[in-house]
């Protein structure tokens, strides 16, 4: 499966724990990754030493730092102080992230996956820039949204669609085939401990997100497998269960809380796909096996 990965690295701890799951799924023909939010360059060189752990030369490009219209909310990738203790590159190409997505999609019409798992600032830009890549995108799969609301999950505004809203309220209004939704009312249900990370993630190409790990449980007690099981759904869709129906997302600056995610069921609009159970113990082993456990 040919997969673009579009990611903000270095925040929270699950991008990395995403990017080393595919590196090491077989099934996966990683294409090449896109950074957005706050020190890209950064960004990339966090994925370079998850890459440069695995032995994969994986095309790494530096992407948009700033959200389309509101104001940074995340300017920092706090894991990179982790960094001079990994490998990694410190040069990535000077070709420009958003023709990058567009000219690996046209050159392999009808066979992307798309995987975004941080603001959509890059994605809203190449669906507007170069709308030819939208009838020719196999999927998007997003962690992305919180859709419905439970005595447990407030409804509130996902930090992806909260970090870019505009962005965001882009790329769900795209015309296209397929658009997938795992969204925070699922992927909390998928979390370990610190205690349980650090007993688990005993694998090479996990040494480096162990590492990273420890500046983000300085401030966190558990991982939670946001973005990772997004990225498990792309080989195993059957792990959660998914509705269809339409996602608008809520731009309105004068208005709380900007980013909300709303999801409307109708049989009509099928196009947006969002998860609504996930088979936890599945994801796990799922997860894990890429790893020899």
């Amino acid at each position: 499966m040919k997969i673009l990965l579009d990611t903000d690295i270095g925040s929270d701890i699950d991008d990395a724990v995403c990017l080393a799951y595919l590196l090491m799924q077989p099934e996966c023909d990683l294409l090449g990754i896109t950074t957005v939010s706050g020190e890209s360059e950064q960004r990339a060189r966090l994925a370079s030493a998850i890459c440069m752990a695995a032995g994969r030369d994986i095309v790494i490009v530096p992407g948009v730092e700033n959200p389309l219209l509101v104001r940074p909310r995340q300017v920092h990738a706090q894991q990179a102080e982790k960094l001079e203790n990994w490998p990694h590159r410190n040069n990535f190409p000077s070709q420009n992230p958003i023709s990058f997505l567009a000219e690996t999609i046209l050159r392999h019409p009808g066979e992307v996956s798309l995987l975004t798992i941080g603001p959509l600032t890059n994605i809203a830009l190449l669906f507007k820039v170069y709308p030819e890549v939208i009838p020719v995108l196999k999927e998007l799969v997003m962690m992305c949204g919180a859709f419905f609301t439970s005595q447990a999950i407030p409804h509130q505004a996902e930090w992806n669609a909260l970090l870019d809203p505009h962005a965001a309220a882009i790329v769900y209004q795209a015309d296209l085939e397929m658009v997938r939704s795992i969204g925070l009312d699922v992927t909390r249900k998928v979390k370990l401990t610190g205690d349980q990370v650090r007993e688990k993630f005993t694998h090479p190409v996990l040494q480096p997100v162990r590492d990273f790990a420890s500046v983000w449980f300085k401030e966190q007690d558990c991982l939670t497998f946001h973005d990772p099981l997004a990225a498990v759904c792309l080989f195993a869709p059957d792990i959660c269960e998914f509705i269809k129906g339409m996602v608008s997302v809520n731009t309105h600056l004068n208005e709380e809380p900007l980013g909300l995610t709303t999801f409307r069921q109708s049989a009509a609009h099928p196009k947006h796909q969002v998860a609504v159970h996930v088979a936890a113990d599945r994801f796990f082993e799922e997860f894990f096996k890429v790893f020899g456990q």
